[in-house]
């Protein structure tokens, strides 16, 4: 009997190891899971906290128009009370009496100075302003994970880059120590490589120390740890406009700082007519049932219904409502001019962005040619220099640095290229998860 249970715990044993292995398999797969850059932006849009922190804000200005809505219908308000009182008639016979009330009033505003329409529309606006900056912010976070992806993936260029020199380097030493022995050389041309050895290493270091950097901020934009299997960014269809003047015309409707401005705007005209109904009569209707018991000695119940129509006209409060009237007069004054700045601040950001889109494209096609230029020189001077010819351990090293430098700037051109166009898409105001098509 023990033997048997030995055998059924050694098998439950065998498939609880056999469950953690997977476990650990299908994490460990996960984790090296290539990282593409809509994955990415991806991820930042779902746990990004900043981001997170705007929905909530945008959920709060619904509710602030909901609660503006109330206004416009009646309150109901129950009440009651129940008292004893002992009443003292001096030689006469006393009464103790213990009178109780049940009630309920309804109030209905009837004319509150346009105040409670124009506070209507003004939550109205709220929401959208709401919704506007949610999009701002969203733009923000898209755009810094874009960057910090395509950072990362550019440092990992530069550091394979000067990994691949330092090799090449190391073995252009060991290649010039052989032909000092023979005589082919002299002493400057072997200080010369190794001089350049000793630079590759120090490039490499402070590349490696880029790379961590980049990694800590790929973390914190994009939520999740970077992984080693990055890929590279493949082209995506960004839908950006085909002219400078398309551009314009989306970034008036969609751009969303010249929308909050324009909206804050017209909230503040709005604020101006609430500002004046403090200025303006008001009315309220009220209709009030009583059910009252043992209220005297000569009633025991009573019912009382009243209908109370009240009217009221601030005429003077100390000058404060038409001093609060004048400051936001001052501040709609202020609104409108910070828009008209908006409109043209606007402007001048879409045609920086498309200015740096198109010239950031030319400068690409321009690195390109640069590079297979590199590479065919080095190839043949390297090959030259090692033929024995009269090629230089100078010229060689130069034609070595020339690529390196072109292959980098190949690296950075393109990230740039990348970073120009999400620059374009978010100065007219589509950086978006629905434009990139990513998982709302």
């Amino acid at each position: 009997m023990k033997l048997k249970k030995f055998y059924l715990d050694r098998n439950k044993m065998k498939y609880f190891f056999k469950f953690i292995l997977i476990l650990i398999f299908v994490l460990a797969f996960n984790e090296s899971k290539a990282s593409t850059l809509l994955e990415s932006l991806q991820s930042a849009y779902l746990n990004n906290s900043k981001l997170n922190a705007e929905r909530a804000n945008m959920r709060a200005s619904r509710e602030e128009k909901r609660e503006a809505f109330s206004e416009f219908l009646p309150s109901v308000t129950i009440s009651g009370y129940r008292s004893s009182q002992d009443n003292i008639k001096g030689n006469s016979e006393d009464t103790f009496l213990k009178p109780k009330e049940q009630s309920m009033i309804v109030e209905q505003k009837i004319f509150q100075g346009f105040g409670g329409v124009a506070n209507l529309q003004k939550k109205r606006k709220g929401q959208k302003l709401g919704e506007f900056k949610l999009k701002k912010v969203e733009q923000e976070i898209l755009l810094e994970a874009a960057k910090v992806h395509s950072e990362l993936l550019l440092n990992r260029k530069k550091v394979n880059i000067n990994l691949i020199n330092v090799d090449l380097l190391e073995r252009q030493v060991e290649t010039d120590q052989n032909r000092l022995e023979k005589g082919e050389i002299n002493l400057t041309d072997l200080a010369q490589s190794e001089s350049s050895l000793a630079g590759a290493r120090a490039k490499l270091i402070a590349t490696e120390n880029d790379l961590v950097t980049s990694k800590s901020n790929f973390e914190k934009i994009i939520g999740k740890k970077s992984t080693d299997n990055i890929q590279e960014i493949e082209k995506i269809n960004l839908n950006l406009p085909q002219s400078l003047a398309t551009a314009y015309r989306i970034a008036n409707s969609e751009n969303p700082d010249l929308q909050i401005a324009f909206l804050e705007y017209e909230q503040s005209k709005l604020d101006v007519t609430i500002a004046g109904s403090e200025l303006s009569p008001s009315a309220t209707l009220s209709y009030k049932i009583a059910e009252q018991d043992n209220i005297s000695s000569t009633i025991q119940e009573r019912t009382q219904k009243t209908v109370t129509a009240t009217a009221t006209w601030p005429l003077f409060a100390g000058g404060k409502n038409a001093f609060n009237y004048r400051k936001f007069q001052e501040i709609k004054n202020q609104k409108e001019l910070l828009l008209e700045d908006r409109k043209k601040e606007t402007k001048t950001e879409v045609a920086n962005a498309w200015s740096s889109y198109q010239s950031s494209k030319s400068v690409l096609d321009s690195i390109v040619s640069q590079v297979k230029a590199a590479e065919i020189a080095n190839e043949g001077i390297t090959l030259e220099y090692e033929s024995g010819s009269s090629r230089t351990t100078l010229e060689v090293i130069q034609s070595g640095s020339i690529l390196l430098n072109s292959k980098i700037d190949l690296a950075s051109t393109e990230r740039n290229f990348l970073i120009s166009q999400f620059n374009l898409l978010s100065a007219i105001g589509r950086l978006t998860a629905k434009q990139l098509s990513l998982k709302q």
